[in-house]
């Protein structure tokens, strides 16, 4: 049974090469959704980021992503806030890839002290910084989000869950090699200034939160999507994971009506390339 285990994360590692291969050299951006806020993105050079990789204790992660060997290399990680439902697997993953986090302040300066990663894996960074780990072609620029941040850690000597300064909450703007744009919006409620970061960003994709209660509902994203960011392409995330977010992308497509915005309403597992 082992011998068919590792054959079969082989196999799948082989398939993700040869898929990832396939799209630059057509020198596009592949984007893989995993559940939840979860995304992999690999860049038109082959660079690997991955953003909130809450996939092993995610009920909505596809069964060979909870083995994370099956995403292969990581160049980078980005986590938009503390909670257990994005930072997930980012220190397990960074430790495994010797890849830097970028995330909000606090949650590295706790990620730090609590002895959680060394130094070289947390770097500080904040919201209106742009930084570019991965070479000069790839800006990684650091936005706000409108929710919380505390960071729950296990105190392994006691047992105990403790709370943790995890920093302000925020969002990633991408600028890739061949000049795509893509928003990653993190947790956020709905906020005036999204109009202001559509019109000077121009975000050509945006990962948008839908599923409410936590996060903006599917009428609060319609708006944030037609009116303020007006971006060309449009992916919902952050909704069906628990019970309470119950936005769907049925309601966003109806609530954003005639908008020359493309959504896909893709599943977990599923890749696009743009």
């Amino acid at each position: 049974m082992r011998t068919r285990a590792v054959v079969a994360v082989l196999v799948l590692a082989i398939a993700v090469a040869l898929g990832t291969a396939g799209a630059q050299q057509q020198g596009k951006i592949e984007l893989l959704w995993l559940g939840q806020a979860a995304v992999k993105i690999t860049s038109v050079t082959g660079k690997v980021i991955v953003i909130d990789p809450f996939l092993t204790a995610n009920p909505k992660t596809p069964a060979q992503y909870k083995n994370l060997d099956a995403l292969g290399k990581i160049d980078l990680l980005l986590v938009t806030h503390a909670h257990g439902d994005h930072l997930g697997d980012a220190p397990d993953l960074a430790k495994k890839h010797n890849a830097p986090i970028f995330a909000p302040a606090g949650l590295n300066q706790s990620l730090l002290s609590l002895g959680v990663l060394p130094g070289n894996l947390v770097p500080r960074m904040n919201k209106g910084g742009t930084v570019t780990p991965l070479g000069p072609d790839i800006k990684i620029t650091m936005t706000r989000a409108e929710h919380s941040s505390e960071l729950v850690w296990k105190n392994p000597a006691t047992g105990k869950d403790e709370t943790h300064v995890g920093g302000e909450p925020v969002g990633f703007i991408i600028e890739f090699e061949n000049g795509f744009k893509i928003y990653h919006m993190g947790d956020t409620g709905l906020f005036g200034d999204m109009r202001w970061i559509g019109e000077y960003y121009k975000p050509d994709l945006i990962l948008i939160p839908i599923g409410g209660h936590f996060v903006m509902n599917p009428q609060d994203a319609a708006v944030a999507t037609r009116d303020f960011l007006k971006p060309k392409h449009a992916i919902p995330i952050h909704y069906g994971t628990f019970p309470v977010l119950r936005g769907t992308p049925e309601e966003y497509i109806k609530a954003l009506g005639q908008t020359p915005t493309k959504v896909h309403a893709i599943s977990p597992g599923d890749k696009l390339t743009f």
